[in-house]
């Protein structure tokens, strides 16, 4: 059986954006939910998620981002003791509570300790439960339900304090992950590697034709079948030929039929195939090394089924 470590914090549980909205804590809810009924528990070494340092948090956002998010959290803070509101709007779908900042810190710092423990073998791979998702934000913008970009956070620490030469990033959200695709376009140590319903949010994005990036924009409806098929064609020789030294999983769940945030028809047993196959590439060329964070997935039940499959294969049961 292969040591799966499973990393949150209940930080991650106290951010929320209001009332009704799809990003919200019971999604974490119904996660725990699926892997205490199936009984896949006993395979997890749970951890708890640490705080992120801010010195490895700008490794790949701008100091003025971060202090910004800061700033807005601790201005919060002062207008509710002042009477004023819960929330603070940082784009039309998105916005912070007094624990949000906490939370993002505790996302981060999930990807990091995994990265960490991986890395010094004590874990052969790692799925962090955690929330606000990352793969929207990008270099200098929180959007899209996102702060800080916890995988790009990782792979860019993988490198920079571990002195890894090659890592992967493997986006299967059903949106495109354009913060990543902002932070890691022309850094040729990395390789990105997705694919995302076309056209869909973020509509206005001006993509990159950088070289380290193989995105597949896919039309609404497409099913999990054509998705495996265009996987077997375009990534796998990409990353067969890149042989990444580790691989991170940015982990959206939203591509799937019962999910209504998006219009494309997987299944769980889609989302083990890729993983699967994702663990083939990286048992060849990285000793098993993956991270995987949690990104979209809003249909509860449909998530908790599809986070099942996907940690059942990384853990091998």
């Amino acid at each position: 059986m292969t040591m799966t470590g499973y990393f949150t914090h209940r930080d991650c549980w106290k951010h929320e954006m209001g009332a009704g909205h799809p990003e919200c804590p019971e999604r974490l809810d119904a996660i725990e939910d699926r892997i205490l009924i199936s009984g896949l528990d006993i395979a997890l070494d749970r951890r708890e998620a640490p705080i992120a340092p801010l010195s490895d948090i700008e490794l790949a956002h701008g100091r003025m981002h971060v202090a910004s998010l800061r700033g807005l959290s601790d201005g919060l803070k002062e207008e509710i003791m002042a009477g004023g509101p819960t929330h603070a709007q940082v784009d039309p779908d998105t916005s912070i509570n007094i624990h949000t900042w906490d939370a993002a810190l505790r996302a981060a710092g999930a990807a990091l300790a995994a990265t960490d423990a991986v890395i010094a073998g004590e874990l052969e791979n790692a799925f962090c439960a955690v929330r606000p998702p990352g793969h929207h934000a990008s270099r200098d913008k929180a959007m899209g339900f996102c702060f800080l970009n916890n995988v790009a956070i990782a792979a860019k620490y993988a490198l920079e304090r571990h002195g890894l030469k090659r890592v992967a990033i493997i986006d299967f959200d059903v949106h495109h992950g354009n913060g990543t695709e902002d932070i890691v376009a022309g850094d040729q140590r990395i390789l990105m590697a997705s694919f995302y319903q076309h056209p869909f949010y973020p509509l206005d994005y001006d993509h990159s034709n950088a070289s380290n990036l193989v995105n597949l924009p896919v039309p609404a409806y497409t099913k999990g079948m054509e998705v495996r098929e265009l996987i077997e064609i375009m990534w796998i020789p990409r990353l067969e030929a890149f042989k990444p030294e580790m691989i991170f999983i940015s982990a959206g769940f939203d591509a799937h039929r019962e999910d209504d945030m998006g219009q494309m028809g997987l299944v769980e047993q889609d989302y083990a195939w890729i993983t699967s196959r994702i663990k083939d590439v990286a048992r060849r060329h990285a000793k098993g090394r993956i991270v995987s964070c949690l990104e979209g997935g809003y249909s509860l039940s449909a998530l908790g089924r599809s986070v099942e499959a996907h940690i059942r294969v990384l853990a091998d049961v």
